[in-house]
């Protein structure tokens, strides 16, 4: 089993488009932890500026690479969308590389990935990128803890059909997988926004409404990213949107004394409603969201980092790549069903005006 060669894991960034996050990454990366070593890329302009931007050579393919690249993330299309990363991600895994590579893949990819990273003793992991994020971490980890003290009963979610993929591995996170798992057909949507299906996820009934349209060249056009409440007989956590806050929302409670009456003197209200229980919603965490710009180049960084952390810990544990993949070959399953169901996404043609701020509101 290939491990980790003493002092920083020397990292190309195949893919010069969402790459650019990985790259900017890296670059601000603790230089004892991970050094940019390069760039994989076919030579485009783009490509070109970047390499010269951050100082590090341009490869035009695995063959060119020098035999001390550590690891690669792959930030290139697989063929679920008409590209060749599943490709360059066996190539790199059969010459010893690491490999973290960008979601979403069909499963056939995927587990052909897992079995070339078996063979060659290199670590393989799928980025499903969002789950990685400050503020997505928050929610899973608080989502875990709610669900361990409390019997959960629905789960309502909202996303854009592009970021689907990691909606369903943040629930897995949550839920320690996603047996039993089920979807119904979606009802007849045609002409709206959103599709909704029905079903259920580790067994807990499922509401998720999906924005199943994409405009042709441009996947950030999109209505929204994800929100999603789990709901339990204690009251709901919600992740508002993909970048916070996190909101706890306790079940509605008003006590009543012996004859009836429920609106306490506010004197008294403590008696009725100890410390922590008095609230009718709460943040978890910073109530604050990050601007655009934050989110970006800090908040996407640093959760490229973090998945970078949990490749380098697989490889320096010698772990068996098959086996740390199969939560997310039973995401890419459940992600294949959900994908037939909805049906191709329509054509978007978003039209969104002027910009508007809390102020207009």
């Amino acid at each position: 089993m290939t491990g980790v060669r003493p002092g920083p894991m020397r990292v190309v960034v195949c893919g010069t488009r969402f790459g650019q996050v990985y790259l900017s990454a890296l670059a601000r990366a603790a230089p004892e932890r991970y050094r940019l070593a390069g760039i994989v890329a076919r030579g485009s302009d783009r490509s070109v500026a970047l390499a010269k931007e951050y100082g590090v050579p341009l490869y035009g393919a695995v063959e060119d690479l020098p035999d001390d690249i550590d690891a690669a993330c792959v930030v290139v299309s697989t063929a679920v969308g008409g590209g060749r990363g599943a490709e360059l991600a066996r190539a790199l895994l059969d010459r010893g590389v690491h490999v973290l590579q960008e979601h979403p893949l069909h499963p056939t990819e995927l587990a052909d990935c897992l079995r070339v990273a078996r063979r060659a003793g290199t670590q393989y992991m799928v980025n499903t990128f969002y789950p990685h994020l400050e503020p997505v971490r928050r929610f899973i980890s608080s989502a875990r803890r709610l669900v361990e003290l409390r019997e959960p009963v629905f789960v309502d979610a909202l996303c854009a059909v592009q970021v689907s993929f990691d909606l369903l591995d943040i629930l897995a996170e949550i839920f320690d997988g996603l047996r039993p798992w089920s979807l119904s057909p979606p009802a007849d949507t045609a002409g709206r926004p959103l599709t909704g299906v029905d079903g259920q996820i580790a067994g807990v009934p499922l509401t998720l409404r999906v924005e199943n349209r994409m405009q042709a060249g441009d996947d950030s056009s999109s209505l929204l990213l994800h929100r999603i409440t789990v709901g339990t007989d204690a009251g709901n956590l919600m992740l508002a949107n993909t970048h916070g806050p996190v909101l706890w929302s306790p079940v509605l409670r008003m006590p009543s004394d012996a004859t009836g009456h429920f609106l306490p003197d506010p004197e008294e209200a403590g008696e009725r409603w100890p410390d922590g229980l008095n609230v009718t919603g709460a943040y978890v965490g910073d109530p604050r969201t990050p601007t655009w710009a934050a989110a970006l180049h800090d908040v996407w960084g640093e959760g490229v980092l973090t998945a970078l952390d949990r490749l380098r810990e697989r490889a320096e544990a010698g772990a068996d790549p098959l086996r740390g993949g199969q939560r997310h070959l039973a995401v890419a399953r459940a992600w294949q069903e959900l994908t037939e169901a909805l049906g191709y996404p329509e054509v978007a043609h978003p039209d969104p005006g002027a910009p508007l701020t809390v102020a207009d509101l």
